[in-house]
């Protein structure tokens, strides 16, 4: 007899809670990037000195790292619902104390509880692996990383453009409302899963506090011996350092007098790019279909060759810019093409582990992505574009190497031996 936890789930999982799922998502996450547009605004009216304004990003970024370390692992021993509902709570709290607040450390600490909050976004990821049917997963992952990524790249922009009508805290106040709005939608209409974690071990009898000890203390073992998630975190880990050593790194070359962008002119080449996330719902489809392998090597490649493409809009001029258009809309999708099937892949190994190995790999899929945010504006002081460009390509390049060594059928017949 299979648990309410193991049951397959069902296929007629209804598409309008697909697309609440991804618009939750991209709603969630793009509370982290809000504030990188409005720095300058922040620091004058919370009295931050600007040198170190750079550090609300940073603090929203580390709250974000240890809530997918800490309690995105939860969902495998909490029902998703509520840990969603409790985590857009905090998020919802940690805005509204933004928007009011009148000095750094105020703000500060507003930052780093919405990084933490919006952990919920990798929450409803495996949930909605969870809530699809095994043929149909990678639609599902695809459709609802579509509505992530969207988040990620149109949050920015539209920070931009909003406080350009009115003042920098109305982005924060409509963000509360929204994720007010949405905890309660979700928790009102989202189907009740219980938790899938085993219960093996003496597990139901042990107090919340051992059992969360022993969910963290899974951790290590379960990325020390799951080499498809270790393949995948790498590969996902350079695609996105590529990605957002890009996004630093555009910016500024689209204000320098090569082009002489303004912030809205900024903000709408963003929302032009933004149209490669559409790539994610065709990519998971297509791994359903077992084309994962080949969808892999070519993410990998195209990503690289993007920034050579890139490379093209150095000089500036109608050509430059569609040379920078391609480039964005190219990596953009091909990042979305080695997550869907990232995702797809780790998400099959298990109802019971999915939401510990989603944390795992989405910590190292961040981490790569603060490497290569340091690296785009470190590049871009020492060498200019053409340098953003090669450290930029170095990232896939390096993660195309660890596909073609590690992921061949004896390499990874090798691998499991060893283990």
């Amino acid at each position: 007899m299979t648990s309410p936890s193991d049951s397959p789930a069902t296929p007629s999982t209804p598409a309008w809670v697909t697309v609440l799922l991804a618009f939750a998502c991209g709603a969630i996450v793009a509370n982290l990037y809000y504030s990188q547009p409005l720095i300058k605004l922040i620091a004058a009216d919370t009295q931050m000195p600007l040198s170190a304004a750079g550090v609300l990003v940073t603090l929203s970024q580390i709250g974000y790292g240890l809530g997918l370390l800490l309690l995105v692992p939860l969902g495998d021993l909490v029902e998703a619902r509520k840990l969603v509902a409790a985590l857009m709570g905090l998020a919802t709290l940690a805005l509204v104390n933004a928007a009011l607040a009148e000095n750094a450390t105020v703000f500060l600490a507003s930052a780093f509880a919405i990084g933490l909050g919006s952990v919920a976004a990798q929450v409803l990821v495996p949930f909605a692996a969870q809530l699809a049917a095994p043929a149909q997963r990678g639609k599902a992952v695809g459709q609802v990383m579509s509505g992530l990524l969207f988040g990620i790249l149109l949050a920015r922009p539209l920070a931009s453009l909003l406080s350009t009508t009115g003042h920098w805290q109305t982005v924060f106040w409509l963000s509360a409302v929204l994720m007010g709005g949405l905890a309660l939608v979700l928790l009102k209409y989202l189907p009740a899963r219980r938790a899938a974690l085993s219960t093996q071990g003496g597990q139901a009898d042990a107090s919340p506090a051992v059992r969360y000890a022993r969910l963290l203390a899974s951790l290590w073992p379960l990325l020390r011996n799951t080499p498809l998630l270790q393949r995948r975190a790498a590969y996902q880990a350079g695609m996105f350092g590529a990605f957002s050593l890009f996004w630093t790194a555009a910016p500024l070359l689209l204000a320098s007098p090569a082009y002489g962008f303004g912030q809205q002119g900024i903000a709408l080449f963003a929302l032009v790019g933004a149209a490669g996330a559409f790539a994610a719902p065709v990519v998971g489809r297509l791994a359903d279909r077992g084309y994962t392998r080949g969808l892999t090597a070519a993410g990998l490649t195209l990503g690289a060759l993007s920034f050579a493409v890139g490379l093209l809009a150095e000089p500036g001029g109608a050509l430059g810019l569609i040379a920078l258009v391609v480039a964005a809309l190219v990596l953009d999708a091909m990042v979305a093409v080695t997550l869907i099937t990232g995702q797809r892949g780790i998400y099959s190994l298990g109802d019971a582990i999915r939401s510990r190995l989603n944390g795992l790999f989405m910590s190292l899929f961040f981490m790569g992505g603060a490497l290569g945010s340091a690296l785009g504006g470190w590049a871009w002081a020492h060498g200019g574009w053409m340098r953003v460009c090669w450290v930029g390509g170095l990232f896939p390049c390096v993660a195309l190497l660890v596909f073609l060594l590690f992921d061949r059928p004896g390499a990874r017949a090798q691998t499991q031996a060893t283990r």
